[in-house]
């Protein structure tokens, strides 16, 4: 199975809501708005052609020079076509919010939970969303890139040398 066939299949079943980033690695990447996620999870997964049943990861990335500062990222795995997608959905900050994908995959579980904790995202219908690396009082989300990452006062350590 090509990514283009695969792009083409989710373009056919999705018009319009369907957004291929280009990928420097040939991973088909594609953007997706929150409200259709589980749609697009679900074909993926339910579809016979496709068979993405394997969910290998769910992780945030938080962009704090974008409108959308958060983007939820999810890596599936098509084990019988030996296939992967990266599929991405952009966030409103300070509290983004995004439909669980327990109802797809219940493994999505223990991933959006590590999401919630270190990036904040709050994934509305999860069954048990609470923090499962850090300590349960802790005030902040320490991926936010809302801190300096040195001491200000230090002439040698830029934020922009760390990519922010």
């Amino acid at each position: 199975m090509e990514n283009s066939f695969l792009l083409e299949k989710l373009q056919g079943n999705f018009p319009a809501k369907i957004v291929e980033i280009p990928d420097a690695h040939n991973l088909l990447t594609i953007l997706v708005d929150a409200e259709d996620i589980i749609d697009v999870l679900r074909f993926l997964k339910s579809d016979p052609e496709l068979q993405f049943i394997h969910l290998t990861d769910i992780t945030a990335v938080h962009y704090p020079h974008l409108e959308k500062e958060y983007a939820v990222v999810y890596h599936a795995h098509s084990l019988i076509h030996n296939i992967r997608i990266r599929v991405k959905v952009f966030l409103f900050g300070p509290n983004p919010e995004i439909p669980t994908a327990t109802v797809v995959w219940k493994g999505a579980n223990w991933m959006e939970r590590e999401t919630y904790d270190f990036f904040g995202v709050n994934f509305i219908g999860h069954p048990d969303l609470r923090r499962i690396l850090n300590v349960d009082d802790m005030e902040v989300f320490p991926m936010r890139k809302e801190y300096p990452l040195e001491d200000p006062n230090r002439v040698d350590k830029k934020d922009l040398y760390f990519g922010r």
